[in-house]
């Protein structure tokens, strides 16, 4: 045997089972020692910190359930808002729209008069020259 061997032994499984029983005898009796309350006191305790959670869970979860209404509330009335400010907006691009659209037609339509008029008023001139030429020789 070395040195190493004689200064740290080698438990055998069964030291470790008398110390585990030892310890657990030792944690048994301080347990009992130090034991605030018996246990039907405990229980009954540990029934009303329980009811207390309880209540005070429900009062959050209506709490927070009211919260989540109003907010549903409040970003519906907000949907319809803008829905209700694009629908204006599209109305008044299609009104700008239509009255550009008339605007440009009346222009055509002017614009295809003068032309039409121009067009007649160079025709006469041409047909008056010709006539004129024709009579010249």
């Amino acid at each position: 045997m070395n040195r190493a061997e004689q200064d740290y032994p080698v438990q055998t499984s069964s030291t470790f089972f008398k110390g585990a029983f030892i310890g657990a005898l030792v944690g048994a009796a301080a347990a009992l020692l130090f034991a605030p309350k018996p246990g039907n006191e405990m229980r009954g305790d540990l029934s009303n910190k329980l009811s207390l959670v309880t209540d005070k869970t429900k009062e959050v979860a209506g709490v927070v359930g009211t919260k989540a209404s109003d907010i549903a509330k409040t970003v519906s009335t907000k949907a319809s808002d803008v829905m209700t400010t694009v629908n204006d907006s599209r109305e008044n691009v299609m009104a700008t729209f239509r009255k550009a659209s008339t605007d440009v037609a009346d222009e055509v339509a002017s614009a295809s008069e003068e032309i039409k008029k121009t067009e007649q008023d160079a025709s006469s001139e041409v047909s008056q020259e010709l006539k004129s030429n024709n009579t010249s020789y």
